[in-house]
């Protein structure tokens, strides 16, 4: 799969991603700083889906209606990297054929998908 990972997406997410042959850009590597809007629009112009633990992207999406590839946004409470990284890694893996134009929510009990308006 093809990801534009947030800024605030941790390395070892990211590494972990990539190992296991994910297409992985990182805005922190292409564009330190960027809006979300920026994160969205360029996640869009790259068929990327955003990876993120940023919540405002449910409001871009959804309140504001923006189109979007799919967002995966992360909410687990673990603050180890490397176990955050396996998690992460499995739930991809587990739901690969189904986050494409999705707004997934993934939490320590459960993922939850939502369709979105596609760009």
């Amino acid at each position: 799969m093809r990801f534009l990972a947030n800024e605030n997406v941790e390395q070892p997410v990211v590494d972990a991603l990539r190992v296991a042959g994910h297409d992985v850009s990182c805005v922190g590597e292409i564009g330190a700083g960027a809006s979300d809007e920026e994160v969205l629009r360029l996640a869009n112009a790259q068929q990327r889906l955003v990876l993120t633990n940023d919540k405002d992207f449910g409001e871009l999406v959804y309140r504001e209606g923006r189109a979007a590839e799919g967002v995966v946004l992360l909410r687990l409470a673990v603050q180890d990297g490397l176990e955050k990284a396996r998690r992460v890694t499995e739930i991809i893996r587990a739901l690969q054929g189904r986050l494409s134009g999705h707004f997934a929510i993934v939490t320590e009990e459960h993922v939850r998908l939502r369709p979105l308006r596609r760009p």
